[in-house]
């Protein structure tokens, strides 16, 4: 499970056995949501958040901080996804404590 960003509290990742379309996760305490990039010409068209089957969804400020954090770190997050899936190379860890917007 390599954990690729920590923002506030929220850890995000992906599991070894991902499959596309390219997704990470969000987890924070007992609460966990996912967010799937839809790609189109090599530019991200879109990013829906699911709900994980089983977990509790993120909620209130912690999925606003979510969806933030996803907005500006988008492209660096599918980077990470394709170095590690798709070139099976190490990919680095990152936290951030401090709000982006």
């Amino acid at each position: 499970m390599p954990k690729i960003f920590e923002y506030l509290g929220i850890l995000l990742f992906f599991y070894s056995n991902e499959h596309e379309p390219i997704h990470v996760h969000g987890k924070y305490d007992k609460f966990e949501s996912k967010a799937e990039f839809y790609i189109v010409d090599g530019k991200i068209i879109e990013i829906k958040i699911k709900q994980i089957k089983g977990s509790r969804p993120l909620t209130g400020s912690k999925l606003k901080d979510f969806e933030d954090f996803l907005e500006l770190y988008a492209d660096k997050i599918v980077q990470k996804w394709v170095d590690y899936f798709i070139y099976h190379k190490d990919v680095e860890f990152e936290k951030i404590n401090t709000r982006i917007k």
